[in-house]
């Protein structure tokens, strides 16, 4: 259960007690001071609204007087948005977020409908049930990682750019490389039997991304391929060889080789001869782009010789090393007169037999460090402890000034430590929740203890396990935007402790006053199952509807919800309302509403009797419109019907008679039989003996009424009984 501020310990969500110092937040109103007021309200999400106020210009001062509305003809303002915290939104925006936000859901639910399913397949084998799960959580890693962002290159032109040495894709997210650095370590099976060339092709694609302050691999040749445009003798440049090293070094062997085809002794038009030192660049082209890799596969345009087997790429390799080796140690290097070739060419053969120095001058984050000794020197490094254990001495030799998500996320991950903590501030909340939400599946998808770990019940939870907690998190952060609330549902529908009790009450706090959102309301009650939610829904909006004004709407809500209660009230206000007599132009007033009540709105609450009333209404209109005689012989028969009807009030029986007068008088023939009329006559009894008790309520009309109704019928009863002799 939640705790005390002052108990941080026992609260649901465990919180410092620890006082920080505050942080300033700038607001850029570009008012002049001074300001009259300022106010602050919340908005959306983490977002302030600040409202400031500025003072009217005093007349003749010449403030405002340079076309600023808000300080000019009296008290004027802005509004300007303040966003708290300290958190990085990940390179994504809000709209991007709900994008990923609505995508991710159907994957979620699928998942959790897969796991059902299987869970309920017990008779399978474990092993085609393991093998079926593992493909499960594949396609649902797949499908986040798909929505977090991908790398498409534009267009190639129809002439390529021999200089162009570093693709331009789109900027990768910091959201998607820790996405996919947890997918190569918990979900793809073919990538943890290959961690180490995994990490290389995910430091090929988000390189850039280590360091917001510090240089890169990546930065330095998009730097270098700036300044080849400029260049006329490429070779000459320390930045070439600088790039061409580091390249090397990660195992972008590509890119190497494009670099070492711009030398210049590759040029047709060479005034000295350069065929030794051209000679020299082929030969370590060539021994670039047959390097072994211990790798099931290579991706298009990538070069390299791929080994499936330890003892194929243990010889592959030595062979390798056998040649760089004497190519190190051949006579031509004397022959060849150009100095900077000679050593930049040289440094590339240190770095491909892995020594250290050249391997550290190359690289500059301790990752880039990280991944050349996977590459040049501990190729056979396996399991999480090794890895960890070699990450650490590169970070003491590499030390980086600040660490961002991504290293942090992978020092956890190879610590075996990866509580949502370690990127705890460095995105906004809905980053954060989301990440853990959905990265829970994949932790425990081949981790018994992770597995026991999250879905164990914590009494300082409140009962609740970790993962419910973080799915009720990401729903609190969905529900607290008018855009995402209505996908929450989906993940309290997955919490069985809690998560039913907070759906309830997120959707009693929807805006009833709009349709379209009263039936996304009922639509999710619907999708699970919730129908006594349903009508207490309904309930609210056919009250809030009848006291707004809107009575149609009213009505029709609370007959959804078969309200009998509050139906019957309407009635009674109904009876109110209603006109005592055809004259009255109140009953024309409510005539829609009890035609909006329909035919088969059964007896609740007396609406039957209001929809034959306004029947008998119709009828009479006719009737004292001069119609036929079958609209009269329709109005008696609707009168019977009324008078006979336990629905009908007792207060509403001399209004009715008083309206057939003319029914009853009826010229030609009497209308009601002898039976009709005694019928009536005992009504009209019934009435005058419940005037003598103190609770009845007299109706408006004129004293002679009930004279002349007894006298109409009196007159009906005697016409009849001589029609019936």
């Amino acid at each position: 259960m939640p705790g005390r501020p002052s108990d941080p310990g026992d609260s649901l969500v465990p919180f410092s007690a620890e006082v920080h110092d505050p942080v300033v937040h700038p607001v850029r109103h570009g008012l002049r001071p001074p300001l009259f007021r300022v106010f602050v309200s919340w908005s959306r999400g983490n977002l302030l609204h600040v409202a400031c106020l500025c003072q009217r210009a005093p007349a003749g001062t010449g403030v405002g007087e340079d076309g600023d509305d808000a300080a000019r003809g009296g008290v004027g303002g802005k509004v300007v948005e303040v966003k708290l915290g300290g958190g990085g939104d990940g390179g994504i925006s809000e709209a991007e977020r709900r994008r990923i936000a609505y995508g991710s859901v159907p994957a979620f639910a699928m998942l959790q409908s897969r796991r059902n399913s299987l869970m309920a397949a017990s008779r399978m084998q474990f092993s085609s049930l393991r093998a079926e799960w593992w493909q499960h959580i594949l396609e649902y890693s797949n499908h986040i990682g798909d929505l977090l962002g991908t790398q498409k290159p534009p267009p190639k032109p129809v002439i390529g750019d021999p200089k162009m040495v570093v693709e331009p894709l789109e900027e990768p997210t910091e959201l998607k490389a820790a996405w996919h650095l947890m997918q190569i370590f918990y979900a793809d099976n073919e990538s943890r039997a290959w961690l180490p060339e995994s990490l290389v092709d995910w430091l090929e694609d988000y390189d850039g991304l280590l360091s917001m302050t510090e240089s890169t691999i990546h930065s330095k040749l998009v730097a270098l391929q700036k300044k080849l445009v400029d260049l006329q003798v490429i070779e000459d440049d320390p930045d070439y060889w600088q790039g061409l090293a580091s390249a090397l070094a990660v195992g972008w062997l590509d890119i190497v080789v494009k670099l070492l085809r711009l030398h210049g002794s590759y040029q047709p038009d060479q005034l000295d001869d350069r065929e030794i030192e051209n000679g020299l660049v082929e030969a370590v082209a060539v021994l670039v782009s047959t390097m072994p890799r211990l790798r099931p596969n290579l991706p298009t345009g990538k070069l390299g010789q791929c080994y499936k087997t330890k003892p194929d790429f243990v010889k592959a390799r030595e062979k390798w090393q056998s040649h760089i080796s004497k190519l190190d140690c051949s006579a031509f290097w004397i022959q060849c007169g150009h100095q900077q070739t000679c050593e930049g060419l040289r440094n590339l053969l240190r770095i491909m037999l892995g020594q250290f120095d050249s391997l550290h001058a190359s690289s500059c984050h301790w990752m880039e460090l990280y991944v050349s000794h996977f590459l040049y020197v501990q190729p056979f490094t396996a399991g999480l402890e090794g890895m960890h254990t070699l990450a650490q001495k590169c970070m003491q030799q590499k030390p980086a000034g600040s660490y961002t998500a991504l290293t942090r996320i992978l020092v956890g991950i190879l610590g075996e430590n990866t509580e949502a903590r370690e990127c705890d501030g460095l995105w906004v909340p809905f980053l954060l929740s989301l990440m853990v939400v959905h990265s829970i599946e994949l932790l425990t998808a081949d981790s018994k203890q992770a597995d026991a770990l999250l879905h164990e019940e914590r009494y300082n939870l409140g009962g609740i396990s970790i993962e419910e907690l973080h799915r009720l998190v990401y729903a609190q952060v969905l529900s607290s935007h008018p855009l995402t609330w209505q996908i929450a549902p989906t993940y309290l529908a997955s919490c069985q402790r809690q998560g039913l009790g907070l759906l309830e009450i997120l959707l009693y706090k929807q805006p009833i006053r709009h349709y379209t959102m009263l039936l996304k309301d009922l639509e999710i009650c619907r999708l699970y199952e919730l129908e006594n939610i349903s009508l207490n829904v309904m309930k609210i909006a056919g009250v809030y509807h009848w006291k707004h004004g809107r009575k149609g709407f009213g009505v029709y809500w609370l007959q959804q919800a078969h309200d009998e209660v509050r139906l019957s009230r309407i009635a009674q206000q109904l009876f109110e309302h209603i006109g005592k007599s055809i004259s009255d132009d109140s009953f024309k007033q409510w005539e829609g509403l009890i035609e909006l009540l329909g035919s088969e709105v059964g007896s609740a609450g007396g609406l039957e009797f209001l929809h034959k009333y306004r029947d008998f209404k119709r009828s009479l209109q006719k009737v004292q419109e001069g119609r036929s005689i079958d609209a009269a012989r329709k109005s008696t028969e609707t009168l019977v019907q009324l008078m006979k009807s336990p629905s009908t009030p007792q207060r509403f029986w001399l209004p009715l008679l008083y309206d057939s007068v003319k029914l009853l008088n009826w010229r030609d023939r009497p209308l009601l039989t002898v039976s009709e009329t005694n019928l009536l006559l005992n009504k009209l009894q019934e009435l005058s003996m419940a005037r003598l008790r103190p609770d009845f309520a007299d109706t408006d009309l004129l004293p002679e009424a009930l004279s002349s109704v007894r006298l109409a019928l009196a007159t009906n009863l005697g016409r009849a009984i001589l029609e019936e002799c």
